[in-house]
């Protein structure tokens, strides 16, 4: 027992302060919100296009990049001979909406806003979710599970995982929703109490990931259930994943604006 208060007092306060002070220090080769630039792509060129293993990036009404679908390999960035695609420090990515993971050049990103008043105040304080792993590959379950380690300390913010169905208030799902998983998803679901939410986390959930398609999933669960927020990467870093869930009970409020394109490398959150 000495030797672990002697532990606790060399070691000092271990839990980050975010939201209310600065954030963790991210790592070097860390690949947050992508920025596409106003410049115009070299005549003819679709580089960026063919090598994404998603088809997540489009070029019919101008580049466009789907997050949702994105796996972060930043492949994009590297073979654009017109440097149009950015990957910045940027670790706020969830939105509440499917179509908002679309990112051009001129539109701002809309990042996800608070429930409604009714539904923060049942959840603002305590949110208990059941975690539903739906044929992933345990990256984003791992990431998901850091968040209740010292560092992150996640039941301080009232937001607990719960092992009941019963016991939640909503789901956070990860993985591609495979057909083994489908009955069982859609029975979890069932099983949670009005009112509910869902939290579709990293590209498998969202969009099927590098397994969008295939014969045996379901594309995630936008298309069968209705989502309340997402979480894009793969896997999204826990900073990531905190900042969504914090938005969404309301204790990160911040005004919506463009990326400048001068601050490509900022690590700030807009």
């Amino acid at each position: 027992m000495l030797d672990s208060l002697l532990a606790r007092i060399h070691q000092k306060h271990r839990t980050m302060t975010f939201p209310d002070g600065p954030p963790p220090e991210l790592p070097e080769r860390f690949m947050g919100r992508p920025v596409i630039t106003a410049t115009d792509c070299l005549s003819g060129c679709s580089r960026c296009v063919e090598i994404c293993p998603t088809q997540a990036i489009t070029q019919a009404a101008g580049l466009s990049l789907d997050i949702g679908a994105c796996l972060f390999c930043g492949e994009c960035a590297r073979i654009c001979p017109s440097r149009r695609i950015h990957f910045t420090k940027h670790y706020g990515m969830a939105v509440r909406k499917r179509d908002a993971l679309l990112i051009g050049h001129a539109q701002k990103f809309q990042q996800a806003v608070a429930l409604d008043q009714k539904m923060r105040r049942l959840f603002a304080r305590s949110l208990k979710l059941r975690q539903v792993s739906a044929g992933g590959c345990s990256a984003c379950e791992a990431d998901t599970n850091v968040l209740g380690t010292v560092g992150w300390d996640l039941g301080r913010f009232g937001i607990q995982f719960v092992a009941s169905p019963r016991h939640a208030d909503g789901l956070l799902i990860t993985g591609p929703v495979t057909k083994n998983m489908h009955v069982a998803l859609m029975k979890t679901y069932e099983a949670v109490p009005e009112p509910k939410i869902v939290i579709a986390v990293g590209a498998c959930a969202i969009s099927g990931g590098p397994y969008r398609d295939h014969e045996e999933i379901h594309n995630g669960t936008c298309d069968l259930l209705p989502v309340d927020l997402l979480i894009p990467g793969c896997p999204p870093h826990p900073l990531t994943i905190l900042d969504g869930l914090l938005r969404l009970i309301g204790r990160i409020e911040t005004t919506l604006r463009l990326i400048p394109s001068d601050n490509l490398g900022s690590s700030a959150s807009t």
